[in-house]
């Protein structure tokens, strides 16, 4: 890969911090912040928060399908539980996935190894409600991630057209949905470990 001028690209793993010397090191911050994007460039297993989405079904059940990626849509309980397993080094976890084209959690789809640094990433890691902090009990280091909300928002509204709203569908989603679960996410920024700007 080479940068405009013709000579090699940085390497984007050059702007962050060094690893931890942890079993789990969370990543957090608001939605299309890049969570998922950090964590793969990490090139450790990662352990999606949205793996614990609850499914339409359940959501429509619960009467919460239009406010679908806040708090209260996710199995907090299960998450926690699963990542209980990952940290005490359990040689059979297997966790869940999110598929972004069905937008709808996919069980048993990401084997975990039983030893070294796992990196888990969701919006909600540093919430401090009694489902979410036994979340944060199992997280050794938590980073808070923090872009451009412009950036952030262009990012959003693309994920959501491509999930099949329309532009104008998108833009009323990030405004009723995305935008409060990412002030109620930034509050939080200082109970993370450590804030990586990645403006």
């Amino acid at each position: 890969m080479t940068d405009d001028a013709g000579g090699p690209a940085p390497d984007p793993r050059a702007a962050l911090p060094p690893l931890p010397d942890v079993r789990l090191l969370g990543l957090t911050g608001a939605p299309g912040v890049g969570k998922s994007t950090v964590a793969a460039l990490l090139g450790r297993p990662v352990v999606p928060m949205d793996g614990f989405h609850y499914a339409d079904a359940e959501l429509v059940r619960r009467g919460l399908l239009d406010r679908k990626g806040a708090p209260e849509t996710f199995d907090a309980p299960g998450y926690a539980a699963l990542l209980r397993r990952v940290r005490a080094g359990e040689d059979d976890v297997v966790a869940p996935s999110f598929e972004r084209d069905l937008e709808q959690p996919l069980a048993g789809a990401l084997w975990v190894p039983p030893s070294g640094l796992v990196v888990t990433e969701g919006n909600y890691l540093l919430l401090p409600q009694e489902r979410w902090r036994a979340v944060r009990a199992q997280v050794e280091v938590v980073w808070h991630l923090r872009v451009d909300d412009d950036l952030r928002r262009e990012r959003l509204l693309a994920r959501h057209v491509a999930s099949g709203k329309t532009p104008d569908e998108a833009r009323v989603w990030v405004a009723r949905v995305d935008d409060p679960n990412a002030r109620l996410v930034n509050a939080q920024a200082s109970a993370a470990d450590l804030v990586v700007d990645l403006t």
